[in-house]
């Protein structure tokens, strides 16, 4: 797919997400690119990568980073999130202080195109503690908590945050993180019955992988998960900064190292059900990469029994199908096959009851 396409894309997806500020913005690099502007110099080498790998959420990032550090005055104030005094202004007309940035800054933004997007997405926490009930439901164990792709680890926290949906919610109520509205339609029923009977759960090991973490303790790490919030989503930015505070008190320990390599240490434990997650990374994951992922996963669910379980939640997009109605949330417990129980726009939040025999 040519660099114009992948812009396009990505225009639409940020509208139909909620961000008119970067739709704007996306559809006038795309059109840069095709008159070869800065924006295709700044681009140059990259004609060739995937779609998956997010290459305009890379260049986003970078110039947001820009914004909030303080070194693109002319475009702050089109950027929420930047904190300068604010008008009424159209998305559309950000462009010019845009395209100057990257005229000034090219080296700056072409390091941050070498960084595969570290959103570390706290609304995602919806479905995936959502599967973890439905896990912990079935082999109610003290649960050790893996994530493969954890970013900077802090969704390995998630038992901590606060999901809200209409009548029905989960967990501690003074949470610095809150997501509300966290399902659309009715929750369904096997997640209201888990709710009920595991008002808490107990998490005796957060432990995850990545083969570039980011540390939400360290000022650099964490201004960086700030700059891959879309500038115009202040629900995403409070997550984020909830969870930022949650992980100074709660810790995790996260691996530099690939999925493969971290699962092949790890063996099923004694009273305890050993559940691995991961949202919205296989993408990132090269093929033969994943395919050993899939063994090792394969060997952890063949071992598992009553006293020493195993789990897989999984919330990632299905390439090559039709992901509009939003990405699924897989659950696999010990050796049967992965079950979908719900789906979830790409964020995280709002999820909702799939398939609808799911609600029975």
């Amino acid at each position: 797919m040519d660099l114009v396409r992948q812009f396009e894309l990505q225009a639409k997806a940020c509208d139909k997400l909620g961000s008119p500020l970067y739709g704007s913005l996306l559809r006038d690099i795309a059109r840069d690119i095709g008159e070869r502007g800065p924006c295709a110099a700044v681009l140059d080498g990259y004609e060739n990568i995937r779609f998956e790998s997010a290459l305009p959420l890379r260049l986003l990032a970078g110039v947001h980073a820009l914004v909030l550090s303080g070194a693109a005055d002319d475009l702050a104030p089109f950027y929420p999130s930047s904190g300068a005094a604010l008008r009424l202004r159209d998305p559309g007309d950000a462009w010019v202080a845009f395209r100057q940035v990257v005229i000034d800054r090219p080296e700056w933004i072409r390091d941050w195109l070498t960084r595969p997007p570290q959103t570390n997405e706290v609304g995602r926490a919806v479905p995936l503690m959502a599967g973890l009930l439905a896990a912990v439901d079935a082999n109610p164990l003290p649960i050790r908590l893996l994530e493969l792709g954890a970013s900077g680890g802090l969704n390995l926290r998630a038992d901590h945050f606060r999901w809200d949906s209409g009548d029905i919610g989960w967990g501690p109520e003074d949470s610095p993180v809150i997501i509300d509205d966290a399902w659309r339609g009715p929750v369904p029923q096997w997640l209201v019955g888990a709710v009920r009977r595991h008002p808490r759960v107990t998490v005796v090991e957060r432990r995850g992988c990545d083969p570039t973490p980011l540390d939400p303790l360290s000022p650099r790490d964490s201004f960086a998960l700030r700059a891959y919030v879309w500038p115009d989503h202040f629900a995403r930015a409070a997550r984020l900064e909830g969870a930022l505070r949650l992980a100074e008190k709660i810790p995790a320990d996260i691996v530099v190292t690939g999925a493969r390599d971290f699962l092949a240490d790890i063996q099923l434990m004694p009273g305890t059900l050993t559940l691995v997650w991961h949202s919205v990374m296989s993408q990132y994951v090269n093929e033969d990469e994943w395919q050993a992922v899939t063994a090792e996963l394969e060997r952890l669910a063949a071992a598992s029994r009553p006293d020493a379980g195993f789990a897989c939640v999984a919330f990632e997009p299905q390439n090559n199908s039709d992901d509009r109605n939003g990405f699924r949330l897989t659950v696999r417990l010990g050796g049967a096959e992965p079950v979908v129980l719900a789906r979830a726009m790409p964020h995280g939040v709002p999820a909702f009851a799939y398939p609808k025999d799911s609600e029975a």
